[in-house]
């Protein structure tokens, strides 16, 4: 009698198959391969693919659709929600794909499925350029792309999934696919926010801007005492905020490292684009005349200083928590939700952080990206990111209870790169959150033309219906 395919066939498939490494269990670096940034996910998956060609992506997308295997895609395997890992499936680790190629004439920028921010910035900063990606260098640059790509440079130049030109894809059928406007456009507007759902992004091309050697950057720090007047200032600077100006406002108690004592802070951050760092300190001192800050770090730096600056507070391994919410309103009623969640956040592991959108976010043409929200002044990330598993239910309840507090004020949409894997439960439901019905009617038809098995399931699902 046959009983069918063991657990040893798809691996042995693999080996055969792949030229990069396969590792399992009971392998050397085993336990390491199958890690991901998140401490709170412990998935043992039945092989790791460390893929190092296209080829290697075809031939492990086939074996795991062919031996009917969960497949998990690791691009940097930052994800909060851990999806870059499986219990009993297969993980595809797109890591060793991480070359970057500049071509400065053109402003283009084409990256590796599995480069990280860092790999991008080292490849653009000679040649005076950037690409708008997020604000930690250790995020994979595909799936922040692929899922928005909120970060330091938004207001100036848009989304990270806004300056996304092509990209080439291996499907569910092993073909590779370019999504671009001379290839298949529909598929490249759907992978400008709608994530990892239809397939694993190999090679993304990215419209580059130019950027200064040094850029105005800094952060303005303010005690609990404070934080309402603080935050009334930041909300009428912001209404007539230069597009170059990006703000980030932070509240936490602050890691060590910081040398900012054991209180709870807010923290004004900001980088200016442009090479006039005499503009960009006349804006920031407009804040500074009606708020003056308690203590201040500002000055010159260079872009890869600006975005490897956060590196140090979220360490791999950090057990994460996170939610978010777009909203419109800082007046007082909103203020009072801030600061007082704010202040009873008296422990290292949690805070949350207010990013100031409009700009260039704002002018991305409606339906010009599955990303929502795009009228939204403000977007809210809370977050935790701590060590000790003791903490896990206290640290994700205040998560929760400060997202609860907001959601009344909230504008629609989610964001899905500040969202947890726990958070989604119906896929279908889910979807229609995050995009809103219309943009979730066409990403599921394109969802049942590359994928209608929902092989590529382990994300911010978009079922096939």
């Amino acid at each position: 009698m046959d009983d069918g395919p063991t657990l040893a066939e798809p691996v042995d498939g693999l080996r055969e198959r792949v030229a990069g490494e396969v590792l399992e269990p009971g392998d050397d670096g085993y336990d390491d391969a199958r890690r991901v940034w998140n401490g709170m996910v412990d998935a043992r998956p039945l092989a790791v693919v460390r893929a190092s060609s296209v080829e290697d992506v075809r031939h492990t997308v086939l074996v795991a659709r062919d031996h009917g295997l969960t497949l998990a895609v690791r691009g940097g395997g930052h994800g909060v929600a851990g999806n870059g890992t499986v219990d009993g499936g297969i993980v595809l680790d797109l890591g060793a794909l991480n070359a970057v190629r500049t071509d400065p004439g053109a402003r283009t920028v084409t990256a590796g499925g599995g480069a990280l921010l860092a790999d991008v910035d080292a490849a653009t900063a000679p040649h005076g350029l950037v690409v708008p990606l997020g604000v930690v260098s250790r995020t994979g640059a595909g799936g922040l792309t692929l899922g928005g790509g909120v970060g330091w440079l938004t207001r100036a130049y848009g989304l990270a999934a806004d300056n996304l030109l092509a990209a080439d894809v291996v499907t569910a059928t092993g073909e590779v696919v370019r999504a671009a406007d001379d290839g298949d456009p529909e598929l490249l507007w759907g992978l400008r926010g709608g994530g990892g759902n239809f397939g694993v992004a190999v090679s993304l091309t990215f419209r580059a801007h130019p950027l200064p050697e040094r850029v105005l950057a800094g952060t303005l720090l303010y005690g609990r005492p404070r934080w309402r007047e603080v935050l009334a200032a930041y909300e009428r600077w912001t209404r007539k905020m230069p597009e170059a100006m990006q703000t980030i406002v932070s509240v936490m108690t602050p890691p060590p490292e910081l040398n900012a004592g054991d209180d709870p802070i807010l923290m004004v951050g900001y980088v200016w684009a442009l090479p006039d760092h005499d503009a960009g300190e006349a804006v920031v001192a407009e804040l500074r005349a009606v708020a003056p800050p308690d203590a201040e770090e500002s000055g010159p730096a260079t872009w890869r200083d600006v975005q490897t600056a956060q590196d140090a507070f979220l360490p791999p391994g950090s057990r994460a928590y996170w939610k978010n919410a777009s909203f419109d309103r800082l007046d007082d009623e909103v203020i009072e939700v801030l600061v007082r969640r704010g202040t009873e956040q008296t422990w290292v592991g949690t805070g949350y952080d207010i990013h100031h959108m409009a700009g260039a976010y704002e002018r991305e043409p409606a339906g010009g990206s599955p990303f929502p929200a795009r009228s939204a002044r403000f977007w809210l990330n809370v977050y935790g990111f701590w060590a000790d598993p003791a903490d896990d239910a206290h640290h994700t309840a205040f998560v929760r209870g400060l997202a609860a507090d907001m959601a009344p004020f909230a504008t629609g949409g989610l964001y899905v790169n500040f969202m947890g894997g726990s958070e989604v439960s119906d896929g279908a439901a889910w979807a229609r959150t995050i995009y809103g019905e219309q943009a979730t009617a066409r990403l599921v038809a394109l969802k049942r033309r590359y994928d209608l098995e929902n092989l590529f399931r382990l994300n911010h699902n978009i079922p096939p219906g």
